[in-house]
């Protein structure tokens, strides 16, 4: 036995012999294996979905499906065109406004809980940041109609937005905080250095930084607002046709993909449950789109900085 030899088997190291170079080639590969299966545990339901959706609505995806706005329920059975351009509109509407609001509020309150950790505000903001994420979502629906809609003495797709917003905010919050968290002290000592103030120092260097990881917070706080039905039954309402003016879609009901899809499958029209499907099928390509966009101009924008 070699002197190292002899050293590694006083500190209990097993010694690199052609059997035990075996046994850890195997061990290796058992853990390649499950790791193989688990993967396929998580994808092979999500395909099964996404192929169970598009087979069941995709032959409602015609041009009307885009165009025409849905109308009274007697045009199902008239034979005259229906769709949900209307309902594509106002989910546009009602997610971007949700993510003006919540974006600029769950970063800042994310900053305030990575960047002064000894605030006297931070233990309430975690408080009310924790409370909100353990919200049911129905119960911010009720929050947003007691806020906005009650105020207001109607539904909108402003009180929608807004209870979107909720959803958002407590993981805009915890995403942006463990990012920050991450991202090296010395990134903050350099700018401290230049006599940089602080707030000029996390927005110009630790905020880039940690670009990356705000974006996808965005995109799990966007994808998980955007397939919410049960706030927006109480704030967005519905509504079965296209608005006459623009600030129509803001201060009176309009009508969003996910509650349009729940009451679409609870009707009693064979075509409605068709439009349901393909409604789906829009929502899903309304996330995946979003993702590859905030993707691609993320990685665009980080290989210009290089």
């Amino acid at each position: 036995m070699t002197t190292s030899s002899k050293a590694d088997h006083g500190r209990g190291i097993a010694a690199v012999t052609p059997a035990n170079l075996r046994r850890r080639y195997r061990r290796d590969q058992l853990m390649v294996a499950l790791l193989v299966v688990a993967t396929l545990a998580v994808l092979i339901p999500l395909l099964i979905i996404v192929w169970y959706v598009i087979s069941q609505g995709f032959s409602a995806l015609t041009l009307e499906f885009f165009t025409e706005d849905l109308g009274s329920p007697a045009r199902a059975t008239q034979g005259r065109p229906t769709g949900l351009g209307h309902t594509i509109l106002g989910t546009l509407v009602v997610d971007g406004l949700a993510l003006l609001i919540a974006v600029p509020i769950g970063i800042g309150a994310g900053i305030m809980l990575a960047e002064f950790p000894d605030h006297p505000l931070n233990p309430l903001l975690r408080i009310l940041n924790d409370t909100l994420n353990g919200m049911p979502a129905i119960l911010k629906g009720l929050l947003a109609w007691a806020l906005i809609v009650k105020p207001m003495g109607t539904f909108s797709g402003l009180s929608g937005a807004v209870a979107l917003s909720f959803v958002m905010l407590p993981i805009l919050a915890r995403a942006t905080e463990g990012v920050l968290r991450i991202i090296p002290w010395s990134i903050r000592e350099a700018g401290l250095a230049l006599g940089l103030p602080r707030w000029r120092v996390v927005l110009n260097t630790v905020l880039p930084a940690a670009r990356v990881g705000v974006v996808t917070g965005v995109l799990i706080a966007f994808a998980r607002a955007a397939g919410e039905a049960a706030p927006l039954l109480f704030t967005a309402f519905g509504n079965n046709f296209f608005s006459s003016t623009p600030m129509r879609y803001l201060l009176g009901p309009v009508d969003t993909l996910p509650a349009r899809l729940y009451s679409l499958a609870i009707s009693p029209y064979r075509e409605w449950h068709a439009m349901g499907w393909a409604a789906g099928i829009v929502l899903l390509g309304l996330v995946i789109v979003t993702f590859a966009t905030a993707r691609l101009l993320t990685r665009q924008r980080h290989a210009t900085d290089l």
